[in-house]
Parts: structure tokens; sequence; C-alpha cells
């Protein structure tokens, strides 16, 4: 029986060429009409505050650095906070650092 490669924390097989393209793709993605309307909506998707447009920044729901490309399906507005806070964790360990979060306050 074969044994399974252990998963990496990090996509390490990323090349520069991949990122670049991967950025360049997030870029052409801002510009697009679709993106424009979700950032007119004026809410974090993660916090769901209320944000000025011009304040929303785009968020790779699974990061670039761990495999995830910029596609409609994987961006999402978000406050520069919640963007800072996430960092390159995946919507699962997002989550768990939430209820942290949430069990710390009550």
């Amino acid at each position: 029986m074969k044994k399974k490669k252990p998963l990496k924390p990090f996509a390490y097989d990323l090349e520069a060429s991949d990122l670049s393209r991967e950025r360049h793709k997030a870029r052409e993605l801002r510009q697009s009409q679709w993106w424009k309307r979700q950032v007119a909506k004026g809410q974090c998707y993660y916090c769901k505050r209320e944000t000025p447009p011009k304040a929303l920044t785009m968020d790779h729901i699974v990061p670039i650095a761990r495999g995830g490309k910029s596609t409609r399906g994987n961006v999402v507005p978000c406050c520069k906070s919640c963007n800072n806070a996430k960092k390159q964790l995946l919507p699962m360990e997002w989550e768990a650092y939430l209820k942290i979060l949430t069990s710390k306050t009550s």
C-alpha cells in the first residue's frame, strides 16, 4: 500500500510566474463590472459591517499561497482589518480563529 504524502500547509511548489499570473488575474478582476458591483454593496464579507466601497479590499478565500486562484468564486470584498487578521488562513482556520475570539470576549 502506498504511503500518502503529508499535506503541505502552503503551496511551496508555486513559482514566481504562478504568483505573478494570479496577481495579474486579480488586477483584471478588480476592473470587472462584477467586482465593482460586489464592492458597491459596501459590506465586509467576514464581519458584515457597513464599509465604504473605497475602503473594501479584495480577499482570496483560499489564499494564493495556499493554492487558491483569482476567480469570482474565490474572492470577496472585505474590510482592511478583517483582511489583515485573516492573513493566509483557510476558511476553516479562520472560523476557528473567530470562535476563539468570541469565546474570549464572552
